[in-house]
């Protein structure tokens, strides 16, 4: 819950304060608000396009840079749903994700971007979907209580965020969030196809993370939760979990895992999520965001303002000092030894190098 977390706090202290007139607008219905301040606003996700760099937070505000996180400029944005996921594939193909079910794309490197898909049309999506293989399997017990599920999920509303966001290119992606809530693309995001029925989820936990490592694709979540997806099978299978804390959030390189989670806990597999050996960081919080760099080193941020730096694969990890600390969200390579961090009050550029 940490990326939502940082997200609704501001939300409710913004609405306590806030006068209350006129009839109510859906967010999903209102575009983002050009703000001079977008910069210094609470932001929870980053990434790179390209040379650039893409930043999503809060009301829906994307930002991007072409000078290392120097300079921001804000992107045209159709709705102003708080935003908790964004990812590239390419220089300018990118998607991002947040609350009320929303998923944006972009085809010119974060500059505008259009909605694909909202919570609305999840929920029907999902209720359709599971409508039609009760058909075709003549309504198992089990495919009768996901159908009656799905039903409640639109009946309560578009009100279940996306929390992330990965693709392998530009056709062939996935958005995963909160109560199990997984889709899937193999055009872009012309049209998606739930796989809620195809994780080994029964709880239905939130799912808070995806991604893969070399040629393995990873989910992490909530209550220890790690699952691993089955190419031949076409389905995510849980994974021997070596805590029950929730994950939130997974970095990998071929041959390498890390996830990480509540608690400063980091966990660490070098045999495809068989085994997993615990690594010790000095970090008593929540670890919310994690990069790989480009010279192999992996970095990752915590709630509390800490940022650590692994050169040995992820085996260790030691402090990079951070000059006025902030509570984080996540983090990426802003060019020749420089981190971008992204948290509560926004964008801040550091040294990348070990004290």
């Amino acid at each position: 819950m940490i990326k939502k977390v940082i997200a609704l706090s501001v939300l409710v202290l913004f609405a306590a304060a806030a006068p209350s007139f006129g009839e109510f607008r859906d967010n999903l219905d209102v575009p983002s608000q050009m703000s001079k301040l977008a910069a210094s606003s609470p932001l929870l996700a980053v990434t790179r396009a390209g040379d650039r760099l893409v930043a999503a937070g809060q009301r829906g505000h994307i930002l991007y840079s072409d000078d290392g996180g120097q300079t921001w400029v804000q992107a045209t944005v159709p709705v102003s749903s708080d935003l908790t996921g964004v990812y590239f594939p390419t220089p300018k193909k990118g998607w991002a994700v947040g609350h009320d079910g929303i998923v944006l794309s972009s085809d010119n490197g974060g500059t505008s971007w259009t909605k694909q898909l909202d919570g609305r049309q999840a929920n029907r999506l999902l209720m359709e979907s599971l409508e039609h293989k009760s058909k075709e399997r003549k309504a198992s017990a089990p495919d009768a209580n996901l159908l009656e599920e799905s039903k409640r999920f639109v009946e309560q509303g578009p009100d279940k965020p996306f929390l992330d966001v990965w693709f392998s290119d530009e056709k062939n992606g996935y958005v995963v969030g909160a109560f199990n809530l997984i889709f899937k693309t193999t055009d872009g995001g012309k049209t998606w196809e739930s796989w809620f029925d195809r994780t080994d989820n029964p709880s239905r936990m939130h799912l808070y993370a995806i991604r893969p490592a070399g040629d393995m694709l990873y989910i992490a979540g909530e209550g220890g939760m790690l699952l691993k997806l089955d190419s031949a099978k076409q389905r995510f299978d849980r994974l021997q979990s070596p805590y029950n804390g929730s994950f939130f959030g997974l970095v990998g390189k071929p041959g390498m895992v890390l996830a990480y989670g509540l608690r400063g806990n980091v966990f660490r597999s070098d045999n495809g999520g068989a085994i997993w050996q615990k690594v010790e960081v000095a970090v008593p919080a929540a670890l919310v965001g994690g990069a790989v760099l480009r010279d192999g080193g992996i970095v990752l941020v915590s709630q509390s303002g800490q940022v650590l730096k692994s050169t040995d694969n992820g085996r260790s990890f030691r402090a990079v000092p951070v000059n006025r600390s902030m509570p984080l969200a996540a983090v990426v390579e802003a060019g020749s030894d420089k981190l971008l961090i992204v948290g509560l009050r926004g964008t801040r550029t550091i040294a990348a190098n070990q004290p």
